[in-house]
């Protein structure tokens, strides 16, 4: 029996180390996958190439052709990710799954990163990603990239932001080899049920109002230089 999805059902499942899977994303069902071993990625620690570091930075300037924004655009995210197969032929993310997540973003449990094209007369969503926060504890889903470096950037701004909201964990369901360049790191299952459970008990806060994007990346960056002095 297909199970319906629904918020409850799918904030439950993640508690659990589960998530949902399309067979396509023309198929009306979904799988629930439970990794042997589970992609993770350092919040504070996260590998920043030294060409993206000076990316992000110079996107800081006035006049700046990226702008970051969060949750303006939550279900163009995702569509633009269903689309974006890398390399794949099928994306994993069907009808059921877009619908599901739109509702979590409408009752704010699910988040996302958007990367905006302001260089033109009509601005442009050129990457991001989206994920489902619980507790102190957020899952990745997917990201995409029209432009170079557009997911690269929002990636960045989203650990800034996990950092300075107080997560603990940042879930990339699996290792890929996109995400080595990062320091994604895996761990057992159960291994990452002992870091999940506290994790989703958490208090943090994702919307971080009246910090813009500015300030919070040199803050971030600044956190990272007093670690790698110390």
């Amino acid at each position: 029996m297909q199970l319906v999805l629904t918020p409850v059902l799918l904030i439950e499942a993640y508690k659990q180390g589960l998530f949902p899977m399309a067979y396509s994303g023309d198929s009306p069902y979904v799988h629930w996958i439970c990794p042997d071993m589970r992609g993770q990625l350092p919040i504070e620690g996260l590998h920043i190439p030294k060409r993206l570091k000076k990316t992000v930075l110079s996107n800081l300037k006035r006049n700046a052709p990226y702008e970051i924004r969060i949750d303006t655009a939550f279900e163009d995210v995702i569509r633009a990710c269903a689309g974006n197969h890398d390399g794949r032929p099928e994306t994993w993310i069907n009808e059921p799954i877009i619908k599901v997540y739109c509702a979590l973003r409408a009752q704010g449990h699910a988040h996302s990163v958007e990367c905006w094209d302001v260089s033109g007369e009509q601005e442009r969503l050129v990457g991001g990603l989206y994920g489902l926060a619980i507790g102190g504890a957020f899952f990745g889903e997917s990201m995409f990239s029209h432009a170079r470096d557009a997911s690269k950037i929002a990636l960045v701004h989203l650990a800034a932001r996990l950092w300075k909201g107080g997560y603990s964990v940042l879930d990339t369901q699996f290792v890929n080899e996109h995400l080595k360049q990062f320091g994604v790191y895996e761990l057992p299952h159960k291994a990452y049920m002992e870091v999940l459970r506290p994790a989703c008990l958490k208090i943090a806060d994702f919307n971080l109002e009246g910090i813009n994007e500015h300030t919070l990346i040199e803050a971030y960056f600044a956190m990272r230089a007093d670690g790698e002095a110390a």
